[in-house]
């Protein structure tokens, strides 16, 4: 049994040991990340593409990220749970914001929250903090700012831009969160914020610089196929033998080689004649 990963335990892994950090959606991908070691699982709002069938983020509800929370909490991981708040579920108050999130924790089984932004969101996530509620920030490219940003685009490339990722930043650091996801961004931008705030920064496609790194289990495990962005590497391809495996269960089923004699249920001697003394009767 390792030790449970809390707050500050990740707080204190500024500048390593390294984060890993991976998503999860349910009970059995939650044991799985467990068994692997994770320090962090996070039920993200990308469960509405990869698991969903939803073309963005947007889509997405509290309550359904209450009803995937709750079977990877019911797995009891000693990595860190952190939920994503969806997209509407803190931008229209403080007391709303407090509401969503406080029912990720009591239903869902959150030890903290993400939700994207940056300083525009800080009255929001001060709320959250005066309240309790760990908040782990999340800069770059938001997804649930797609309409905005006109697509998944690479964010801070040019100098106003990254100046206000590195305000923005700066701004989370001190309001108190205990992390900050940094996504879709030069790695050379990712290497100034990770140096310039004094929480950890968890990278997904902003280069090796950052305090840890996240993936989308489904990509990490090669379970989808939908576009995969530049900074994903698969390590394993689970769909392509989970394709092959039912192709040979159908096969058997045709070959009336499944089930076999040594996976039936068969009847002792005594009941054996007992049932054709039955079936005797009923013909």
């Amino acid at each position: 049994m390792r030790d449970k990963v809390t707050v500050p335990v990740v707080q204190a892994r500024k500048g390593g040991p390294k984060l890993r950090v991976v998503t999860a959606y349910d009970a059995p991908s939650a044991q799985i990340v467990e068994r692997a070691s994770a320090d962090i699982i996070l039920v993200g709002d990308s469960l509405a593409t990869v698991v969903l069938g939803y073309e963005n983020t947007l889509s997405v509800t509290v309550d359904v990220m209450i009803y995937h929370a709750a079977a990877v909490a019911r797995t009891k991981p000693s990595a860190l749970l952190v939920v994503d708040m969806p997209w509407l579920s803190y931008h229209l108050s403080a007391e709303e914001t407090i509401r969503n999130a406080g029912r990720l924790l009591r239903e869902g089984g959150a030890e903290a929250v993400k939700l994207e932004g940056g300083r525009k969101r800080l009255p929001m996530i001060e709320a959250l903090l005066a309240t309790e509620i760990p908040v782990m920030g999340h800069l770059g490219l938001t997804p649930q700012s797609i309409h905005t940003m006109g697509g998944y685009r690479v964010q801070g490339k040019h100098a106003e831009a990254a100046r206000e990722l590195v305000a923005d930043a700066r701004a989370l650091a001190d309001a108190g969160v205990f992390a900050i996801v940094l996504e879709g961004i030069p790695d050379a931008l990712a290497q100034v914020i990770t140096q310039e705030v004094r929480v950890p920064t968890i990278g997904i496609g902003a280069g090796a610089h950052c305090d840890g790194q996240v993936l989308v289990f489904h990509d990490v495990l090669g379970l989808y196929d939908g576009h995969q962005p530049k900074f994903v590497r698969q390590y394993a391809h689970l769909a392509a033998a989970a394709t092959e495996g039912l192709q040979r269960f159908f096969a058997d089923i045709q070959a009336g080689t499944f089930p076999s004699d040594a996976e039936s249920y068969h009847l002792d001697e005594q009941s054996a004649r007992a049932f054709q003394s039955f079936k005797g009767k009923e013909e």
